[in-house]
């Protein structure tokens, strides 16, 4: 519990979901947190849950795609709180659609400029005051970063580019005292899947999945990525099924394509 007071955490994708349930948790555990998402006014909300629960916190509207916009969300943070220990990035949208079906590629770009290159350039701002208080850098990737996942190929694409910018920096930063912990959820009960853009770059409004498949609770999941930061480990796959599949990929890959088909159209494994 302790770990984490007086830390200054940075939470991107902060005014829903995995977002703002972990940013509250922080804040209750004593930190002081800094906000972002583009949604202001729910920034707002969250900012008064996470002083509710006993920290200090910030919210900063940050569209993670513009690179200005994550530089001035670390100055605003270190001008507020000092420095950085901890960044959490965690903002991220979703598709679903077969490729041949999709009539704008440009719906690829702005996952990968959302999903990876907004961690890119949150991480770079940051990093040197996070190295300074030998910090923490997190990752907020995805089971889809681990192996394919039809109807998701460029959001898969997005988070094996993240997983790999953070396994490479992990190497980089050995023997600094910072450490890199990539997060790694299946199904989580958020509202992702109902913003998923779908072939013509739109929200589709409604989850694609059948929701009643299984699914991890928002503070089950929050409770394993804390416990994560606190032991500082270096990945975390959340459910059984992933890491089993970790395994399968090397040595039945067809069993893991079956699999993976299976679970995005909501049906058990």
């Amino acid at each position: 519990m302790k770990v984490m007071q007086g830390k200054t955490v940075i939470v991107t994708g902060a005014s829903a979901g995995i977002g703002e349930a972990l940013a509250v948790a922080l804040a209750g555990r004593g930190a002081n947190v800094a906000l972002a998402a583009r949604d202001a006014q729910a920034l707002e909300r969250v900012k008064a849950k996470c002083e509710a629960a006993g920290g200090q916190a910030l919210a900063v509207p940050t569209d993670v795609g513009d690179p200005e916009a994550c530089r001035e969300l670390v100055e605003r943070t270190v001008e507020a709180f000092g420095g950085v220990d901890v960044l959490v990035n965690n903002a991220g949208i979703t598709m679903h659609s077969r490729f041949e079906d999709v009539k704008d590629l440009g719906l690829y770009e702005r996952l990968m400029r959302i999903n990876y290159l907004g961690a890119v350039h949150c991480t770079f701002h940051a990093l040197p005051y996070i190295k300074a208080r030998k910090g923490l850098l997190v990752a907020v990737s995805s089971l889809t970063g681990k192996t394919g996942v039809p109807m998701r190929t460029g959001y898969a694409g997005s988070k094996h580019a993240m997983q790999g910018f953070f396994d490479s920096l992990h190497i980089e930063l050995l023997g600094t005292g910072t450490d890199v912990l990539v997060v790694s959820p299946g199904f989580v009960a958020t509202d992702i899947r109902a913003h998923a853009l779908g072939p013509e770059g739109r929200p589709l409004g409604q989850s694609p999945r059948d929701e009643a498949g299984p699914t991890m609770d928002v503070d089950t999941c929050v409770a394993l990525i804390l416990r994560a930061m606190e032991r500082r480990d270096r990945e975390l796959v959340m459910t059984l099924t992933g890491r089993v599949g970790q395994v399968l990929k090397l040595v039945a890959p067809a069993l893991v394509d079956r699999l993976a088909a299976r679970a995005i159209r909501g049906k058990k494994a």
